[in-house]
């Protein structure tokens, strides 16, 4: 037991790597208010724990009955995350502004944001994925493990919302030429991330 709760809270820890989630959090919301950029944090991890734990739950069987491999979810994974660099590095992202009346169109834009790219693929992606799936079968059924499983996942994903939490404080000292600098910066190791999902979902469908 202890085996196993050591092995999934460092595999967690590692693959999810909530310390490097806070540059990429500040980069994809330089444009929010603190307030907003609060309630993104809380969205976005709340999603991810709650994708993860379905995953942990349901996911083999689920992509089994879809006929899904993990292979495609790292391919899919890279090129959605692949559109939001490009966008970083070349400065062409959309920026969210909004009419003061416009509300419910501010606030369906920070639950879009929450989602993707934080949520997906960034906080729950492939990797996060396939190891709660490749955990989860290591428990075999057994409840304490799985519980040990979700408890672990569930601090690590607190600690990403820690860090999102202390980012602002970042932002503010960096100020708008150093988040200018930081999101090019980021955009080409995003980009890079997202070239690495793309060749290893590739590896892994070709030596499955």
């Amino acid at each position: 037991m202890l085996d196993y709760v050591f092995s999934a809270a460092v595999t967690m820890l590692v693959v999810i790597d909530p310390v490097g989630l806070a540059p990429l959090f500040l980069a994809v919301t330089h444009d929010l208010s603190p307030q907003e950029r609060r309630q993104v944090a809380w969205r976005s991890s709340v999603l991810a724990l709650a994708i993860l734990v379905f995953f942990g739950v349901v996911g083999a069987p689920l992509l089994g009955a879809l006929g899904i491999t993990l292979p495609a979810f790292r391919i899919a994974g890279g090129l959605l995350l692949f559109t939001i660099s490009f966008e970083m590095v070349f400065g062409r992202r959309t920026e969210r502004t909004f009419d003061t009346n416009a509300s419910a169109a501010r606030d369906q834009a920070l639950r879009m944001l929450a989602v993707f790219p934080l949520a997906i693929p960034l906080m729950a992606g492939p990797g996060a994925i396939t190891a709660m799936l490749l955990l989860a079968g290591e428990a075999h059924g057994d409840p304490a493990r799985l519980a040990a499983l979700f408890g672990i996942t569930l601090l690590v994903i607190a600690s990403c919302l820690l860090v999102y939490l202390a980012a602002g404080r970042v932002d503010r000292l960096l100020g708008v030429t150093g988040n200018a600098i930081l999101s090019r910066l980021l955009g080409v190791v995003l980009t890079a991330l997202a070239v690495q999902f793309v060749i290893d979902g590739i590896r892994a469908a070709f030596l499955s």
